[in-house]
């Protein structure tokens, strides 16, 4: 789908993003190397970042942006010349409000840092512990201040916002097939999905092989590929691909709903609840 061909290294147990960089260390030997964490999301992508990295050939590159709770962050201290001076993971009292974004490039230096660490008392090997080793061993840490927006997307709240900022770029884009329905605002429909009497307010997308029926899907809202949805109403939420909505009596909104996933109204008696609710979920019947 993407011209890549990917090759997963498993780690063995959570034992921190250092442990990962010496698991992947077989694999990449001297090589120069990307660590992207997955559940970040930058805006302007790392092109630009990867060929400064490349020309300029420092032992490492991190990427930092202001936040409002560093405490919550791994947080880098720069000195007057504006080089990494000091890295802390989740200070209590912070020196400055620049926390450390999931995406680090580093040569084969790294290895021997991490080797050389103690596990925290997460019992993990960080990272950061690494890279402040290379800062002490006088090896060249570079860092990049990201201007544009950046999220850690670890929580529901976060992927919503997430989505939000994306679709806030989306330009219009209709492929799919409208019938007796209408779109407002930025809305991609892509090819092969089918709206019927239904209104797609944007931004917003619905993906390919979908079909929306008697529905209304309001801004913010992303549908997956092969999704249906039928007399139900969402906004502000993500659906994602083969799942199905149905015959629901109020509006779904800032929702994220998983792969194949059915959600429908059950017989009208006898009434009752059921759930099925996974390890430190928030449920609230409105």
């Amino acid at each position: 789908q993407f011209g890549l061909r990917i090759e997963y290294i498993e780690q063995d147990a959570p034992k921190g993003l250092a442990h990962a960089v010496l698991t992947a260390e077989p694999y990449l030997g001297s090589s120069p190397f990307v660590m992207y964490l997955g559940d970040n999301l930058l805006r302007d992508g790392i092109t630009a970042l990867v060929e400064t990295f490349r020309s300029d050939n420092p032992d490492a590159l991190i990427l930092l942006t202001p936040v409002p709770d560093p405490e919550s962050y791994g947080v880098a201290e720069l000195n007057g010349d504006g080089r990494v001076a000091r890295l802390v993971e989740k200070p209590k009292d912070p020196k400055t409000n620049l926390a450390l974004v999931g995406v680090y490039m580093f040569t084969s230096a790294i290895f021997d840092a991490a080797r050389s660490i103690e596990p925290s008392w997460r019992n993990e090997l960080e990272i950061t512990d690494a890279i402040q080793t290379l800062v002490e061993r006088g090896l060249r840490v570079d860092p990049h201040i990201v201007h544009g927006w950046w999220k850690d997307t670890g929580q529901v709240q976060d992927m919503l916002e997430a989505n939000r900022l994306i679709l806030d770029d989306l330009e219009e884009r209709i492929e799919g097939e409208l019938i007796d329905s209408r779109v407002e605002g930025r809305v991609v429909i892509e090819e092969g999905a089918v709206l019927e009497r239904s209104t797609v307010r944007g931004p917003a997308i619905v993906g390919r092989g979908s079909r929306i029926t008697d529905a209304y899907i309001g801004p913010y809202t992303a549908i997956g590929h092969d999704v249906t949805i039928e007399k139900a109403e969402l906004e502000h939420s993500i659906v994602l691909s083969g799942s199905s909505i149905a015959d629901l009596e109020y509006r779904i909104e800032a929702s994220l709903i998983g792969k194949n996933v059915r959600i429908g109204r059950g017989p009208v008696l006898p009434k009752a609840y059921r759930f099925v609710v996974g390890d430190n979920a928030d449920v609230r019947i409105l």
